[in-house]
């Protein structure tokens, strides 16, 4: 049976919405798609149930909090075979906030946010580089985040 196949119209609608702003009442959705907010509220269990909904998020300006250094870390390890145990050890440190395991030049790409470039240069050499099979990090620092969206998931011609 297809992954999909209990996803219907009306669940992508309501998740388009909620993927814009999550703070948006069932009561609103229910309005816009032309439903009740019963239905909202059975299908966001439904999507919960299901995991295609895992959760809900804060997006947070963390310059605002003093985290001015936004940085994407692209690490080789000694070998492939220690993906997991190196993702373990940097799931441990709490600047690194988004991973993934990647083809190409990096077996992880990571993304970390620190206060500023000693607090950045701290983290690396004595949290990140001591890891056990990690060979090499390569730093990119984010000067300007300019895009930062979920994908499309309604074609506009269903909304």
């Amino acid at each position: 049976m297809d992954k999909n196949s209990e996803i219907d119209n009306v669940d992508r609608q309501i998740l388009s919405i909620l993927m814009k702003d999550a703070k948006t009442p069932f009561t609103d959705i229910a309005k816009q798609i032309h439903v009740s907010g019963g239905t909202i509220h059975v299908r966001m269990k439904k999507l919960e149930k299901m995991g295609v909904v895992k959760g809900a998020n804060l997006t947070i300006d963390y310059t605002k909090l003093g985290y001015d250094i936004c940085a994407f870390l692209g690490i080789y390890l000694d070998k492939s075979s220690l993906f997991e145990e190196v993702a373990k050890d940097l799931e441990k440190i709490p600047e690194i906030v988004g991973a993934h395991y990647t083809t190409g030049l990096y077996n992880i790409f990571a993304k970390i946010i620190c206060r500023d470039t000693n607090h950045l240069r701290e983290v690396l050499h004595d949290k990140i580089q001591r890891i056990q099979g990690i060979q090499r990090t390569e730093t990119f620092i984010s000067l300007f985040e300019n895009i930062n969206r979920s994908i499309q998931i309604v074609q506009n011609d269903e909304e």
